[in-house]
């Protein structure tokens, strides 16, 4: 029996990362990530990749029905937005003169952590 693929503990996304969805049903949608499943390699992105639900009444919902949720898209179909530059890119890692490591963008070269 073989075992699934085991990811990375810390992605290079984060929650609030504007990113672009490049495969899928969504490709070409620009959201904000909402949460990181690093564990799976999933994230959930704002108002992308919506799903159906049905579910019934119960004491936390008063009436049943159907709604609408975001579902996981896998992190390897979603790319980095850069704040300065604009466009889509990968993601490098520098150290700064006082040790502090961040996240560059590739294209610009500009540091995507404050």
């Amino acid at each position: 029996m073989g075992v699934g693929k085991v990811y990375a503990k810390h992605p290079a996304v984060k929650k609030n990362d504007k990113v672009m969805v490049i495969s899928g049903k969504e490709k070409g949608k620009i959201g904000a990530i909402r949460t990181v499943d690093s564990e799976k390699g999933r994230v959930i992105v704002e108002k992308l990749n919506l799903v159906k639900r049905h579910s019934r009444p119960n004491a936390r919902v008063a009436q049943g029905g159907i709604i609408e949720k975001e579902a996981p898209i896998h992190i390897s179909n979603v790319m980095i937005i850069c704040g300065k530059c604009a466009e889509r890119t990968r993601i490098g890692k520098r150290v700064l003169e006082d040790g502090s490591k961040v996240r560059v963008c590739k294209k610009c070269g500009e540091p995507m952590d404050r």
